[in-house]
């Protein structure tokens, strides 16, 4: 097996790891439902699932579509290593910072806390982050135009949901959540 399909597929044992459980936890602890229902999270899962496969068979297949060699393995390998130990320090801290805020999708029945510490203080949607690194480091990894082309379909579903999750939150926390928006930005430095 290449040693990228052993990267691609470690991280996502850990990544996913950490969301199941968290969802699993919350359940559990509130007894209510985690995951909403809205089309914007069930699009994007899907498509998060189809990035992932499509990363995972590029990789048994050693690039067979759309390489594009733009620097030399190694480097490739230590710089999407670097971006999935960042993806996975920031998605497990908004995991634990958002406590029992934590929802799948928008559930607009369930009113839940405005976090604004921990790594809220420096992204307002540090679990999307994640998932723009993640894309990033697979893109970098295999060095693939297929792969460039979905990580830019994927910042887009991204994007979609972070905009309805505002909507959502602003009608949920009104004052409170334009002091928290004036104060930090949306992904990292935008």
């Amino acid at each position: 097996m290449p040693k990228t399909t052993i990267v691609i597929l470690l991280h996502q044992l850990v990544f996913q790891g950490m969301f199941f459980l968290k969802n699993i936890i919350l359940h559990r602890k509130t007894g209510k439902q985690i995951r909403g229902k809205n089309r914007e999270a069930i699009y994007s899962i899907v498509f998060f699932v189809l990035f992932i496969g499509v990363a995972v068979v590029i990789s048994i297949l050693k690039q067979p579509f759309g390489e594009v060699q733009l620097i030399d393995g190694f480097l490739a390998m230590a710089l999407a290593l670097v971006l999935l130990f960042l993806n996975l320090i920031v998605s497990g801290a908004s995991l634990m910072n958002l406590k029992d805020s934590w929802r799948v999708g928008i559930l607009e029945d369930q009113k839940t806390e405005l976090i604004i510490t921990g790594i809220y203080r420096f992204t307002r949607n540090p679990y999307f982050v994640s998932y723009l690194l993640m894309f990033a480091a697979y893109t970098i990894l295999l060095q693939n135009l297929i792969l460039f082309g979905l990580s830019i379909v994927g910042f887009l579903f991204v994007h979609k949901m972070v905009m309805r999750e505002e909507e959502y939150l602003y009608s949920a926390h009104a004052n409170a959540y334009v002091q928290y928006k004036m104060k930090v930005p949306r992904y990292i430095i935008i």
